[in-house]
């Protein structure tokens, strides 16, 4: 039941669900009460006041919330959580530490790309919270400053997480909302982060590569390592590594199977619990995110009610009149004002608002397409990429910009060697805006001058 009643006129609405969209935002960059209760909080209120209904909130396509975002990241979480105790992730950092012969910008180096690579195919805050603890390891068997590396990871994790679907949330919301499957997302931006990711490390060079020496005996200490050690199941690290594989290729084909990528990877996680042979999967279910699965549940109802109200609308409207309806302009504006958005709000509840507002600018420019040919008209589709791009690579540019760096920022302290805001900052945003200049070349080459 809803206090509101069917004499709440449109304008009563529309002002009713901007003033709780614009609270609920405030309140999350404010940081004073979790971002989790804000969202449900405002999500209650819409279904409350009347705004959306309750079948609106939980069973509309357009309006209600994403569940294929949802049951991918739980499944991808549960996949990870089996996964940890094995000592794989270790045995790889321990490896990528001794291909780099013990020399500190050589391991930057490679932990960076390590933090990419794995960061496309697993989530960036599961990526650096497996790597973190040995880079401090290493440092310490270095003796290194930890914090230069934790840095330049978390960086890397939200490069590498932008090249594909499941690499990075807001890939997750766009690919849902604009119907795009795996490979296109390899496709369009895999090309783009590996440019990016070389020139990262090309930078890093210029910035760490001559101040970072250490005497030979302590490059010894990280050669006499033995990564076996790290390894505590080896059956279960088989069963994982050939599950993770065949979740993988269903990404990849999910087009072609008729499935989407949250089925796939439901299959892959009750697959891994059934051949990992877990008696109680009590454990693996309370490591998993569940503060964040339900953000984006309540966040998801709140950007429902502010689409139902036309505010979406509104907004598209005015971005049209800024650019004139260019195209180019318009992909322009996206990438950079998504990048600087992100580096200061969570960049998932401005994705979850940009989503709509794209769909609802495309409405204004096609209003005779619908659906996919709506969604996925070729003059469209740099618009996706763009807000892909400025999203994800945005983050890199405070302490607050991306989960990954909330989550390094938090560990640096717990390690005792504390992260403050300016000083992630300083080596950021630099590092964005490069990135940021990178993927506008590409996106003008690619789709504005060669077309393809």
């Amino acid at each position: 039941m809803s206090f509101a009643t069917a004499s709440m006129n449109p304008q009563a609405a529309f002002w009713t669900a901007t003033a709780i969209f614009i609270l609920a935002y405030a309140l999350i960059i404010s940081e004073k009460i979790h971002k989790t209760i804000i969202a449900l909080t405002g999500a209650a209120l819409m279904i409350v006041l009347g705004i959306v209904t309750q079948e609106e909130a939980f069973s509309s396509v357009e309006l209600g919330v994403d569940w294929n975002v949802i049951f991918l990241l739980f499944s991808m979480m549960v996949i990870i959580n089996i996964m940890r105790p094995t000592g794989i992730f270790e045995y790889i950092a321990i490896r990528s530490a001794k291909f780099a012969k013990g020399r500190p910008f050589m391991i930057m180096a490679v932990f960076s790309v390590v933090t990419a690579v794995l960061s496309a195919f697993l989530d960036n805050v599961t990526t650096v919270l497996l790597i973190a603890p040995v880079t401090l390891l290493i440092c310490q068997a270095l003796e290194l400053d930890v914090v230069p590396f934790l840095i330049t990871e978390a960086l890397a994790s939200n490069i590498g997480g932008t090249a594909t679907l499941i690499g990075d949330p807001p890939n997750i919301m766009i690919a849902s909302r604009a119907q795009l499957d795996f490979m296109a997302f390899i496709y369009n931006l895999a090309p783009v982060v590996i440019i990016i990711l070389a020139a990262y490390v090309i930078t890093l060079r210029f910035i760490f590569g001559s101040r970072m020496t250490v005497k030979k005996e302590l490059r010894r200490r990280v050669m006499a390592m033995d990564e076996k050690e790290a390894i505590k199941d080896p059956v279960l690290i088989r069963k994982a590594l050939i599950v993770l594989g065949l979740t993988m290729t269903g990404f990849v084909l999910h087009g072609m199977l008729h499935m989407e990528p949250a089925t796939i990877a439901l299959a892959g996680a009750a697959t891994l619990l059934l051949v990992s042979r877990i008696k109680e999967p009590h454990h693996i279910f309370s490591e998993v995110e569940w503060t964040s699965l339900f953000f984006f549940v309540g966040l998801f109802i709140i950007i429902g009610g502010v689409v139902k109200v036309g505010l979406i609308t509104w907004m598209s409207v005015k971005v049209l009149e800024i650019t004139q309806g260019n195209l180019f302009a318009t992909s322009m504006v996206v990438m950079w004002f998504s990048a600087f958005a992100s580096a200061f709000i969570d960049n998932i509840p401005y994705v979850a608002t940009m989503n709509p507002l794209i769909i609802d600018m495309a409405k204004q420019l096609w209003p005779s397409l619908q659906g996919t040919a709506l969604l996925h008209h070729p003059d469209l589709m740099p618009l996706w990429w763009s807000l892909a791009l400025g999203a994800c690579l945005g983050g890199n540019g405070t302490a607050i910009g991306a989960s990954a760096n909330v989550i390094v920022v938090g560990m640096a302290e717990k390690m005792g060697s504390p992260i403050s805001f300016k000083r992630f900052m300083l080596y950021g945003m630099p590092l964005m805006i490069e990135s940021v200049i990178i993927s506008m070349i590409y996106v003008w080459l690619r789709y504005y001058v060669l077309n393809i």
